[in-house]
């Protein structure tokens, strides 16, 4: 099965966990953490026999790229409170994006 398959599968269950426990932002922040994930592991992915220099640098690179994902969430959240709680859409990013990461060698097989 595609990797890319399995890892929108699992987080359509997560994104939908969100929003039963916190409602539409825990939804919106799951899904954002969702996005990224996959972003991270299509940089990755390519470069899991490369030399360790270029694995690093892409494994590093995945990392800025979540962490980048999460500083847009929390600043639309910050801006727009009304629309987009903070505590909410940041929990419902790393409650879906934990689960992702436990099971990145999944994906990057």
């Amino acid at each position: 099965m595609n990797p890319y398959l399995l890892l929108l599968g699992l987080g359509g269950v997560l994104v939908v966990a969100a929003e039963v426990l916190g409602g539409r932002p825990a939804a919106i922040g799951a899904a954002t953490a969702v996005l990224a994930q996959l972003a991270a592991v299509a940089m990755l992915r390519p470069a899991m026999a490369a030399p360790q220099e270029r694995f690093l640098s892409r494994w590093l690179g995945g990392m800025v790229v979540r962490a980048g994902f999460l500083a847009a969430l929390l600043a639309l959240a910050v801006l727009r409170p009304d629309r987009l709680p903070p505590l909410a859409t940041s929990l419902g990013y790393l409650g879906a994006l934990l689960p992702l990461l436990f099971g990145e060698t999944k994906f990057l097989r």
